[in-house]
């Protein structure tokens, strides 16, 4: 199968027709389109609309899961209900199967890498934000417990490793991902697992399972000078 991947496009809705033309390839280009979060700028219901009316011209399946700008304004069970309406498939714990390849994804949140990550002590501001990077992580593992198709790959929009992450600022490393999100790859092994939100990471890294990860944000793809807003897989 021929993969497309992208996050972090925060379409704009007087960019609308140039991104409709550089998506454009991605229907001879791939057999599936997905992209791993932020696919608004604040997460307001005219910036998925005019989202929408750009993927409406993409005619293989797109894969997708929200990132934190798309949850910005509130309205983020608003833009997944678009979503879901205009045929994306929007994951978010749950999986989707085609051609005996399969997709679990998730949002994720942040909380730092091991053996720095936070830990649930403390006040209960701590043990409230710690309680959510684990309901993610829980949520990305059930996703892939229930694929039982030959290739399996996890969407996440935060990063589920520290070393895809390494160009940014360290200080900010314990907002971009979480250690939690790496177990669930160390514990269902996918063939490779695709994130976002790291704008000046790197493009690729192992986990410590050996599962590849890759983030995928526009502007690490851009720096790459890939000559698509996407990168392609094949697997």
């Amino acid at each position: 199968m021929r993969l497309a991947a992208v996050a972090d496009i925060h379409f704009r809705l007087e960019e609308r027709e140039v991104n409709i033309q550089q998506f454009l390839p991605v229907n001879e280009l791939a057999d599936v389109l997905v992209i791993a979060g932020d696919l608004t700028n604040h997460g307001t219901v005219d910036e998925m609309r005019a989202c929408l009316t750009v993927l409406e011209h993409i005619r293989v399946p797109i894969v997708v899961v929200l990132g934190n700008h798309d949850h910005e304004s509130g309205h983020q069970d608003e833009l997944a209900g678009m979503a879901r309406l205009a045929g994306l498939h929007l994951l978010d714990g749950s999986c989707f199967e085609m051609d005996g390849v399969g997709f679990a994804g998730v949002k994720g949140f942040c909380g730092g890498f091991a053996p720095y990550e936070l830990m649930p002590f403390g006040e209960g501001g701590i043990k409230n934000f710690v309680e959510i990077a684990e309901r993610e992580a829980i949520k990305l593992d059930y996703g892939l417990a229930q694929l039982h198709t030959p290739v399996k790959i996890a969407v996440t929009h935060y990063a589920p490793i520290k070393e895809t992450v390494i160009g940014e600022p360290e200080p900010v490393f314990p907002f971009l991902g979480s250690s939690r999100l790496e177990r669930a790859l160390d514990r269902h092994k996918p063939t490779l697992a695709l994130h976002g939100h790291a704008h000046r990471g790197s493009f690729s890294a192992k986990a410590q399972s050996g599962v590849t990860v890759y983030n995928v944000a526009l502007p690490i793809l851009r720096k790459r000078q890939e000559p698509h807003p996407f990168t392609l897989f094949v697997v």
